[in-house]
C-alpha cells in the first residue's frame, strides 16, 4: 500500500498554503485530497481551477453529479465516492441519483442516462467514441459543449482519483458515513 504525505498549511510548500488556506474557507477544512496535492502547488492550483471551471460549465447540479460519480465510480476511487456523496447531498441532489451512480444502475432520468453513458463511454474508450454514442447523446438533449465539458469534468477526477489510488488518501471524517467500496 502506498501513501503520500498530506500537508496542512504549516507543513505545505510556500506556494501551495494560499491554496490550502482557500479550502479551509472553502470548506471549513482542508480536505485530505487537498492536503495531498499541496506537495505540488501546480497540481493543487490545477484541481482547484479544473473543479471551479467544471462547476460553470452548463451542467445543473444533477448534471455535475452524474459526471463526477460516474468517473469516481468507474475509477473505483475509495475516496471522492463519499466525498461526492457528502457533495450531492449539500447540492441537493436526489438520493436515488447517488445511490444508482454508487451502485453503477441506469438512472430512471432518460436525459441523466444518456449522460452516464457518454461519460462511461469518454472514460473506457479513452475518447474514441463512436459516431453512434454521440448522435444518441446529441438525441438525449446535449451537444458538442456538454461532449467537451465532459472532459473537463474528467481531467478535474483523473487528478483526484489517480492521486488518492497512489496517496490512499483517508476519507475525511465528514464523509466516512458515506464509505464506498466497488
Amino acid at each position: 500500500m502506498t501513501t503520500l504525505k498530506i500537508h496542512n498549511i504549516e507543513s505545505a510548500p510556500t506556494e501551495a498554503k494560499p491554496l490550502l488556506e482557500n479550502s479551509q474557507k472553502a470548506y471549513g477544512m482542508i480536505p485530505g485530497l487537498h492536503g495531498v496535492l499541496a506537495a505540488s502547488p501546480q497540481i493543487l492550483k490545477a484541481y482547484q481551477d479544473l473543479h471551479q471551471l467544471f462547476t460553470e460549465t452548463s451542467f445543473n447540479n444533477d448534471e455535475l453529479t452524474v459526471v463526477w460519480q460516474t468517473i469516481n465510480v468507474e475509477h473505483a476511487c475509495h475516496y471522492c465516492v463519499p466525498a461526492h456523496t457528502g457533495i450531492a447531498k449539500m447540492m441537493k441532489v436526489n438520493d436515488s441519483i447517488t445511490e444508482a451512480l454508487r451502485n453503477e444502475t441506469p438512472l430512471a432520468d432518460s436525459k441523466l442516462e444518456a449522460l452516464r453513458t457518454m461519460t462511461l463511454s469518454i472514460v473506457r474508450n479513452r475518447g474514441n467514441v463512436s459516431q453512434a454514442n454521440l448522435e444518441a447523446f446529441y438525441a438525449a438533449g446535449y451537444g458538442e459543449q456538454q461532449v467537451l465539458e465532459i472532459i473537463l469534468g474528467l481531467s478535474q477526477k483523473v487528478i483526484s482519483n489517480y492521486t488518492n489510488h497512489i496517496a490512499n488518501t483517508p476519507v475525511d471524517e465528514a464523509f466516512q458515513k458515506f464509505a464506498w467500496k466497488k
